[in-house]
């Protein structure tokens, strides 16, 4: 099972159509993630980047409405922007300074800020440690947590005053990070739904698209098919420049093996012919003793048999097909007949789809022989199991006469060795039916029957 299972899927890796669609959910499956990631973080950044400007726009504002009045912080109790004035509404602004220390020219200040003033929005606990101190005229945007919570922060260092009286300060305009954190994922979700859905068109429109471009080959196959099942004899599709010229060598192909067949089948005739005329005036001759009489007889019989076969299969060839089932029916009512005092009970079982690729006369000579040496040998019953799958076809007749020795066994399945003398119905048959088989690169198996006790003949053909 597990040997099959592994021949199948070789078998499926194998296929173009499996490459393309394995390709194509390669692709799909990895481009669409990092494209989805390319774009989530495109998106994230235009949304940082929007409330950068969005607080360095407020900053602005606020420091448009700042007083100094002697050296004193001058601020308005209500600003413009609503947020900044609604306790906890994630908006917040903050001023703090430096104390400046002088020291000979050089103008110093402690590292620890001083607040000076905050908006109405921020009543948690502030610690000026949390924030960044640009150098005057510069700002800074960047993120801080601030009562365990992450915040974007704007820091803008301003001097308001005179040379010899400055009052600098950074203004810090404050914006918790929640709504952008909602928005993000909200934003992926409804991205990760698109990419979803452009996935499963994308596999459609590439299921539909591996079935437009592999359709050639499976009319290919199709044509392959009705040629070997003999329905056809030449490949009569339009294909793609890419098949047409294998498609063209195929039918010269068989077009030259047919031909080949046929002179191979006419001078078989004809040497048949040639020897038939010699062969006859021997027998007029009165003088020949009676061994000899007999075997020009055998000769002649030979000579007709092989007649009658390149008579009868010469218009076929190795690729066309023959139905199993009709012929084998033809064969067991005629024997029904024939040996019909022996009153003999035929028991079939060949599966309908079992087609022999090959000469309908070869299938006659083998299957011919092998019943009526069936039927001689027999008592009374008589099997006969055709069957076909992937890896070839077998044929089982059976019989409940006397069977063959094993001796006689080996000695029949040596090449070159006549089956004549043998007794039970086993004649010079044999001998065909094993040239035949091996012709067909098929093997022959000849043992006892545990069924029925008598011979037992087992042929098996490659598919």
């Amino acid at each position: 099972m597990f040997k099959s299972l592994r021949i199948s899927l070789k078998k499926s890796l194998n296929s173009l159509k499996t490459r393309v669609l394995f390709s194509a959910l390669l692709m799909i499956f990895i481009l669409l993630p990092i494209v989805g990631i390319i774009i989530s973080n495109a998106y994230e950044k235009h949304m940082v980047a929007s409330i950068e400007n969005e607080l360095s726009a407020y900053s602005y504002s606020i420091l448009a409405i700042i007083e100094v009045e002697n050296n004193t912080l001058v601020m308005p109790e209500q600003l413009l922007e609503n947020q900044f004035n609604v306790s906890q509404s994630g908006l917040y602004a903050v001023l703090t300074t430096r104390s400046i220390i002088a020291k000979g020219d050089i103008m110093q200040g402690p590292t620890r800020p001083e607040k000076l003033w905050s908006s109405q929005s921020l009543l948690s606990p502030w610690q000026t440690e949390n924030v960044q101190q640009p150098l005057l005229g510069k700002s800074a945007f960047y993120t801080t947590d601030i009562a365990a919570h992450p915040h974007f922060v704007y820091s803008l260092s301003v001097s308001y005053g005179s040379e010899q009286q400055p009052f600098p300060m950074t203004l810090h305009i404050i914006k918790q990070q929640n709504d952008l954190a909602l928005m993000m994922t909200e934003f992926r979700r409804q991205l990760l739904l698109g990419l979803a859905g452009l996935m499963l068109v994308l596999l459609m429109i590439q299921y539909l698209w591996s079935l437009w471009t592999l359709k050639p080959l499976k009319s290919l196959q199709t044509e392959l098919s009705h040629v070997e099942q003999g329905k056809s004899e030449r490949l009569t599709g339009i294909y793609p420049t890419e098949l047409s010229q294998v498609t063209e060598q195929l039918n010269l192909l068989l077009n030259a093996e047919q031909k080949q067949r046929q002179r191979y089948r006419n001078a078989l005739s004809d040497l048949a012919h040639s020897l038939k005329t010699p062969l006859a005036v021997m027998q007029t001759q009165q003088e020949l003793s009676t061994l000899t009489q007999e075997q020009i007889t055998i000769i002649n019989t030979i000579i007709e048999h092989q007649l009658r076969k390149a008579q009868s299969a010469g218009q076929s060839s190795w690729y066309l097909g023959t139905a199993v089932r009709p012929i084998a029916e033809k064969l067991i009512s005629s024997l029904e007949k024939i040996y019909r005092d022996k009153t003999l009970l035929f028991k079939t079982n060949i599966t309908p789809e079992c087609n022999f690729k090959g000469d309908e006369a070869d299938l006659l000579e083998i299957l011919g022989n092998l019943l009526d040496n069936a039927c001689k040998a027999a008592v009374s019953q008589i099997h006969l199991d055709i069957r076909a799958d992937s890896q070839g076809m077998t044929m089982i007749i059976q019989d409940d006469g006397s069977g063959i020795a094993p001796s006689m066994t080996a000695e029949i399945l040596q090449r070159g060795t006549r089956a004549d003398t043998y007794q039970h119905g086993h004649g010079i048959g044999l001998a065909i039916v094993r040239d035949l088989v091996e012709s067909y690169q098929g093997t022959i198996l000849i043992e006892r029957s545990e069924q029925l006790t008598g011979a037992k003949f087992t042929l098996t053909f490659p598919s």
